[in-house]
């Protein structure tokens, strides 16, 4: 298992929109996002910076995000939730939401 962080800013007018939607999120996007292998998903708000948070179950992470992002449920959830969203100046090519380096861990 591998753990995961990622940020991203929310524009303030998307906020109680985009708590809504997370709120009833799609069931085919939930089963995608656990046929992928992903699991103990969260996404936490301070001010308009969200941080996501996920464990990573499988064995090739790179087909399993591939696999998510052909699937055409999921791409109609990034429709609407992708302009909600501003990506960090600061993110790596080819990231929307910014990958963060995990540097403490305790069980």
């Amino acid at each position: 298992m591998k753990r995961y962080g990622s940020v991203i800013q929310i524009r303030p007018d998307c906020l109680s929109v985009y708590k809504a939607y997370h709120a009833q999120v799609w069931p085919e996007v939930l089963k995608m996002i656990a046929d992928c292998n992903i699991r103990n998903y969260s996404i936490f708000l301070k001010d308009t910076t969200l941080f996501g948070y996920f464990e990573y179950h499988g064995s090739d992470f790179a087909a399993d995000m591939a696999r998510m992002a052909a699937d055409p449920k999921t791409q109609e959830w990034w429709a609407v939730m992708q302009p909600m969203q501003v990506p960090l100046e600061t993110r790596t090519p080819g990231e929307w939401w910014a990958n963060m380096e995990e540097v403490f861990h305790t069980d």
